[in-house]
């Protein structure tokens, strides 16, 4: 199956990180080399370093941008982006993007297991070499730990009721297929109380994705790290496509930007803090109708926008 990716936002977000010549970029999430693309379209004297834990996407990659010097391939989870830049002797990028959706070639390729509409294995890792899946998640977990993944990845009200039949019917045989779990998640939830707008399955296969890739808690840390590696005046741009990820990189970037720790009692700054970062986006960048209706697995996106503007140091501002 050719590795197809329809890029979200992808004019917003290239232009958000101010692409010049001279300076070093990074795609943390290369997918289908869409932003890629066009990062290299906007200036001639720049390095490009991409990143992707799926290594079709790597080697999908490579044959494309074929003879394109400028671009370097890592074939990791971002999480690790300062491991990799610094073993290659980079100190410092001037931008960094990251679309923290699953790639629409990894949703249509039944294979993955990351589709309800479709039978396959039910596997949903994005690192095929990673050891947890979800097949192991869904028969193994206590109906106690599946429901808080349920109800906390997924925001999904009927997660107890649907964490009780899974116990019940993976004691009677293993649940080994998405449709076999489709079908257990639909007797879950009466078809008068189903969201009409939403296949009933949509939230417990996000939960059990998010739990098998481990994909919140690697949100702070590669933001963090991103961060260290920038130049001031670098900026991070990072999609987001639902809630949990969303509240993770606003409160990164709120954290990153605090320009005071007094107490709200104080009537002026005491403290010796110096502001690291500006948030760009005071509300996200959301895509555009027109985009929504060409691609509407765009509709949820939103983009969120940080520059660096200092290291950080405390400095005594009195």
């Amino acid at each position: 199956m050719q590795y197809e990716h329809k890029t979200v936002l992808l004019n917003e977000t290239v232009d958000s990180i101010d692409v010049k010549n001279g300076k070093l970029y990074v795609d943390a999430t290369f997918g289908g080399g869409g932003h890629s693309r066009l990062i290299l379209s906007k200036a001639d004297d720049i390095r490009l370093f991409v990143f992707d834990q799926d290594i079709e996407a790597i080697e999908n990659g490579k044959l494309n941008f074929s003879g394109e010097k400028r671009i370097n391939f890592i074939n990791d989870n971002f999480v690790n982006i300062k491991k990799n830049l610094q073993a290659l002797g980079i100190k410092k990028v001037d931008g960094i993007i990251a679309d923290l959706g699953v790639s629409s070639y990894q949703l249509d390729n039944a294979d993955r297991g990351f589709s309800y509409m479709s039978d396959a294995k039910l596997d949903m890792r994005m690192d095929k070499n990673s050891s947890l899946t979800a097949e192991y998640v869904v028969n193994t977990y206590s109906k106690e730990r599946l429901k808080h993944i349920i109800r906390e990845y997924g925001q999904e009200n009927w997660a107890d009721r649907i964490a009780e039949i899974i116990v019940e019917k993976r004691a009677v045989k293993p649940i080994t297929t998405t449709l076999e779990l489709v079908d257990i998640i639909e007797k879950s939830i009466p078809k008068k109380l189903r969201d009409k707008h939403k296949h009933p399955a949509k939230r417990t296969f996000q939960a059990i994705r998010i739990e098998v890739n481990n994909e919140i808690d690697i949100i702070e840390k590669f933001i963090q790290d991103s961060f260290d590696m920038m130049n001031i005046g670098g900026r991070i741009a990072i999609i987001t496509f639902h809630s949990l990820e969303d509240r993770a990189v606003k409160n990164s970037f709120k954290e990153l930007s605090i320009d005071c720790v007094c107490p709200k009692e104080f009537p002026v700054c005491m403290c010796n803090t110096i502001q690291k970062a500006k948030i760009l986006t005071k509300k996200p960048i959301l895509p555009t109708d027109e985009e929504i209706n060409s691609n509407p697995r765009s509709r949820s996106a939103k983009l969120r926008v940080l520059e660096k503007i200092n290291e950080g140091d405390e400095k005594d501002k009195r």
